[in-house]
C-alpha cells in the first residue's frame, strides 16, 4: 500500500506519482519486435494498478502497440495497403467513399484506441440527421446561377438512406477487424453497433407469359440486344455476367455457355474481370431458344463489324458490344430494359427481378428437370421439382409458343 509520502509499496513495480495522479509502465515487445516502455496512467494508484497488472498480461500474450494512430491514419492506411491490393476495384471505391464522405469527417480525429461503441453509436444517430448536400457542398459546387438549395440557405433535408448507414458502418467494421488482426485494438466496437437493416421493396416478377411477350416484341424488332434478354431471362444471367459473355464461353456444338467473366463499372472504368470467386464460374447449358438467339446476334454483329471498319474495337471478343465493339455500360443495359419494357406493354421491373421468371420459362421450354437444376443452380433436384409442379405447363408453354414460331421453329444448327 502507499504511505503518506505517496513512494511505491513493496511489489508494486514501477507505479510513481504523475501530475495529478500515478502513472506506470512496463517494457514490451512492440508488433516490429522492439522493446520499448508501455505507459499507463490514472487518478488514483488502484486504478493504474489495474491497468499496469491488464499491460504486463496484454505483454506476455504477444506483441503491444506503443503508439497509437488516429482513426483517419488506420483508415487511410487500410484503404492503401489492404483494401486497393486485395478487393475488386468497386469494393475499393465504396470503402473508399465511405470513409471520405461519411466516417473520416466525425471519427477521424479520435484515437483509435479510445474509439468506443458508445462514439460508433453517436456517429450513427448523428448522421442519420446530417443533410449531405449541405456537408459535401454539392449545391454551392454548382454555377452560381444554378444554386437552389443549401448554398442560399434553403436546406433540402437530403439525408442519408438506411442504406448509406449501413455501409458506412460496415466500412468501418471492416476497418477495425484488420486492427484487432494487427493487434492495435483488442476489440471491434463497431461490430457491437447494430443499425436497422434497409427494406426492400418487393416486386412481383414477370410471368411467363409476360416474358414471352417481352421477348416476341424485341424479335419482331430485331433488337440487337434480343439474345442478352433470352439469356437473363431463360438462365437467369446477372447483368454483368451477360455483358461479360465472349464468343469463346460459348460451345456452340456442346450446347454449353461458361460463365467465368463479367463486365463492371468502377469509377471512371469499365472492366472485364473474372467472376468474384471460382464458385461462381460454372457451365450452364443453352437450351435451342438460347442457342438460336445467339446465331442471330453473331451475324447482327458480323454487320456491326463491317459497318464500323476501322473504327471497330472489340478487344475481348465480347458477345454484346456497341456498335462499333466497345463494352455496353452496365447502367445502360438496366436503362435498355427498362425502355424495351414499356415499349411492349409491360409494367417495368428491375433487371435484376428477371431471375425469378427464369424456371417458369424452363418448364415452357420443356428443359429437362435435372438440366433445369443445374441451370438454376439448385443444390437438390427436389427444389427443381417443386418449381416444376407449381408452374401450369400449358399456360406457359403457350406463353413461348408464337416467339418459337417467329424464330422459325425447331432449329437444325
Amino acid at each position: 500500500m502507499v504511505g503518506v509520502s505517496g513512494k511505491r509499496g513493496n511489489g508494486e513495480g514501477s507505479i510513481y506519482p504523475y501530475k495529478n495522479g500515478f502513472a506506470a509502465y512496463a517494457w514490451v515487445t512492440t508488433p516490429d519486435g522492439d522493446r520499448k516502455r508501455k505507459y499507463v496512467y490514472g487518478k488514483t494508484r488502484d486504478d493504474v494498478h489495474e491497468k499496469w497488472i491488464r499491460l504486463h498480461s496484454d505483454a506476455s500474450k504477444g506483441p503491444v502497440q506503443t503508439r497509437h494512430r488516429t482513426v483517419a491514419a488506420f483508415l487511410s492506411y487500410w484503404l492503401d495497403s489492404i483494401v486497393r491490393p486485395n478487393l475488386a476495384p468497386l469494393s475499393y471505391i465504396s470503402y473508399e467513399g465511405s470513409v471520405r464522405l461519411y466516417i473520416g469527417p466525425h471519427l477521424g480525429t479520435k484515437r483509435l484506441d479510445k474509439l468506443t461503441v458508445r462514439d460508433v453509436r453517436e456517429w450513427l444517430t448523428k448522421l442519420a440527421g446530417i443533410c449531405q448536400c449541405c456537408a459535401q457542398g454539392k449545391d454551392a459546387k454548382r454555377a452560381t446561377s444554378r444554386r437552389r438549395c443549401c448554398a442560399v440557405g434553403e436546406c433540402c433535408e437530403a439525408y442519408p438512406s438506411r442504406r448509406v448507414i449501413q455501409a458506412a458502418r460496415d466500412a468501418l467494421r471492416a476497418a477495425l477487424t484488420h486492427a484487432v488482426a494487427e493487434e492495435e485494438i483488442t476489440k471491434n466496437v463497431a461490430s457491437l453497433v447494430k443499425v436497422p437493416k434497409p427494406r426492400r421493396r418487393r416486386i412481383k416478377p414477370w410471368s411467363a407469359a409476360e416474358a414471352g411477350q417481352f421477348l416476341a416484341d424485341g424479335l419482331a424488332r430485331e433488337d440487337p440486344l434480343f439474345a442478352a434478354w433470352v439469356l437473363v431471362l431463360c438462365l437467369g444471367l446477372r447483368r454483368g455476367e451477360v455483358l461479360g459473355l465472349t464468343w469463346k464461353s460459348i460451345d456452340a456444338e456442346a450446347g454449353e455457355l461458361y460463365v467465368d467473366h463479367h463486365i463492371q463499372r468502377a469509377g471512371r472504368q469499365i472492366l472485364h474481370r473474372e467472376t468474384k470467386t471460382e464458385e461462381s464460374d460454372d457451365f450452364l447449358p443453352l437450351p435451342e431458344l438460347c442457342l438460336k438467339a445467339l446465331r442471330m446476334r453473331r451475324a447482327q454483329q458480323k454487320g456491326d463489324q463491317k459497318a464500323a471498319g476501322d473504327l471497330w474495337q472489340d478487344t475481348h471478343r465480347l458477345v454484346f458490344t456497341t456498335k462499333y465493339g466497345t463494352p455496353i455500360e452496365p447502367g445502360n443495359l438496366t436503362r435498355m430494359f427498362a425502355l424495351r419494357s414499356r415499349r411492349a406493354g409491360l409494367r417495368v421491373i428491375p433487371l435484376r427481378n428477371t431471375r425469378h421468371t427464369c424456371s417458369s420459362l424452363l418448364v415452357a421450354l420443356k428443359v429437362h428437370p435435372k438440366i433445369a437444376q443445374r441451370i438454376l443452380r439448385h443444390s437438390q433436384i427436389a427444389m427443381t421439382m417443386e418449381v416444376y409442379a407449381e408452374a401450369s405447363e400449358d399456360q406457359v408453354r403457350a406463353a413461348l409458343g408464337k416467339l418459337s414460331e417467329a424464330m422459325g421453329g425447331t432449329a437444325t444448327g
